[in-house]
């Protein structure tokens, strides 16, 4: 039998003429052979962020490399390095979490990536396609995913009973397919005897009109209502599609009937998608419709905090405050800058600095262009609703000056570095309790009030210009 260090270096040789020369260097030279035996190939990664990234980028050409090599289907472990205070003399080794590539296997993985003429019914073929990484433990809670997080908690405990369907709306990169894979691997880990299935619209579609074209539609209509709780993500790809549209609201109606859970996201509101049924909108109004919006400052720094601990990374707090300040839209954007950073330091050798930081964002996202500075906030809330400056400084308990008030800390506080003491003085000479309260007033109105949000999401918008 071959070594593993023999095995390895003809790996590395078929895997540098599939890659470019940047993420050989990056992603696979790092890595060293540990053993092989019994079928078990074992590598050495050198974080838990580095295994993560092959897992998700590299795995499968990992596993075909190693069968071109081996000529045998054989098991990836990796042996991961952790801090040296860690159990274990400082790794961790975990299995390839991908399926050994085998085309005699049969789940509904390979149902949801190929439609076949039937659809698996037996427990033992049941693949719930969920993402076992995203669960509720690292879907970090802020104020604006608060109480979408806690109505998704209570729908994993109790599917079927209350908010059904829970409609999920946002634009991209909020956590909106973060939250379906919670709900669904919550609902696995408490009742692993349910069938849930989470699909994208657009495979629904694929399937739909593969299984038009075999002339079996009822096959899928029927596969669908056997369903116990059923994820389907990104619901406007189906805009303009009638037919699949209408198989999709009998599925809906049998499943509602049965009390079976339905979770459903889109990137707007139901009214505000065209091209869907009036009846289907209908039916999407019976349960719940919340919204996710972008994470606060708070909550990317959050967010950065836990990523670069749980890759073990080298990056100081000064750092992780430059990127949650200046990328704002997406937790994508936030993660892959992580990743960017990880890249640059491993391919040139240097550490993580403000330097290359502010390198690697600007090339990343739109920089903003103006400060937001408490001052503008002040001038845009007062000239949106039309109150003088000085009625906002005031002791005034009208009701559209309190407003007016409320807002202006709220927003000093979301896009201001000042504390709640500073931004009290500011606004009337006011305590941070006062500062404290309106920001959760003003909270409590953004999660309830449609109306108010997008009042809100108009003067959002005039402070960034």
């Amino acid at each position: 039998m071959k070594s593993a260090g023999i095995i390895w270096n003809q790996c590395l040789e078929i895997i540098r003429d599939n890659v470019s020369d940047t993420i050989f260097s990056t992603w696979f030279k790092p890595i060293l052979p540990v053993k092989y035996e019994e079928n078990d190939f074992t590598i050495q990664v050198p974080s838990q962020f580095f295994y993560e990234y092959l897992e998700e980028k590299y795995v499968d050409l990992l596993h075909e490399t190693l069968f071109r090599v081996t000529e045998k289907r054989v098991t990836l472990n990796y042996r991961i390095i952790v801090d040296n205070s860690s159990r274990n003399n400082g790794h961790t080794t975990v299995p390839s979490e991908r399926l050994i590539p085998n085309e005699t296997q049969k789940t509904a993985k390979n149902l949801n990536q190929a439609p076949t003429d039937t659809y698996p019914t037996l427990a033992q073929d049941w693949n719930p396609n969920l993402n076992n990484r995203l669960c509720f433990h690292n879907f970090f809670e802020g104020t604006s995913n608060k109480l979408a997080r806690s109505i998704a908690q209570t729908i994993a405990e109790n599917p079927g009973h209350n908010f059904n369907p829970f409609f999920i709306y946002g634009g991209s990169g909020v956590g909106k397919t973060h939250l379906c894979h919670a709900i669904g691997n919550k609902i696995m880990e408490l009742n692993p005897q349910k069938k849930v299935l989470y699909i994208s619209a657009h495979l629904f579609q694929v399937q739909f009109t593969d299984a038009t074209r075999k002339n079996n539609p009822n096959d899928f209509i029927h596969f669908y209502q056997g369903v116990d709780v059923l994820i389907l993500d990104d619901i406007h790809e189906l805009s303009g599609k009638t037919a699949t549209q209408n198989a999709y609201f009998h599925i809906f109606n049998e499943l509602k009937l049965l009390g079976r859970q339905i979770v459903l996201t889109a990137d707007r509101a139901p009214i505000e998608i065209k091209g869907l049924e009036d009846r289907l909108i209908g039916r999407l109004k019976w349960g719940l419709t919340l919204e996710l919006q972008k994470p606060d400052l708070e909550l990317r720094k959050k967010i950065l905090h836990n990523k670069v601990k749980q890759d073990g990374l080298d990056i100081s707090p000064e750092i992780i405050d430059y990127i949650a300040e200046n990328v704002t839209d997406h937790v994508r954007d936030l993660e892959g800058i992580i990743t960017s950073l990880v890249a640059h330091s491993l391919v040139y050798n240097r550490k993580v600095d403000m330097e290359l930081t502010k390198r690697v964002v600007s090339k990343t996202v739109k920089m903003e262009k103006k400060q937001i500075t408490l001052e503008k906030i002040q001038d845009i809330v007062s000239s949106y609703f039309k109150i003088d400056i000085d009625e906002i400084h005031s002791k005034s308990r009208k009701r559209e000056i309190v407003q007016a008030r409320q807002v202006t800390m709220f927003l000093s506080k979301k896009y201001t570095d000042h504390s709640y003491s500073h931004i009290g003085m500011l606004v009337g000479k006011r305590d941070h309790a006062t500062v404290l309260h309106a920001c959760k007033t003003i909270q409590d109105s953004l999660d309830i009030d449609k109306g108010f949000r997008s009042t809100m999401k108009d003067i959002e918008e005039l402070l960034r210009q």
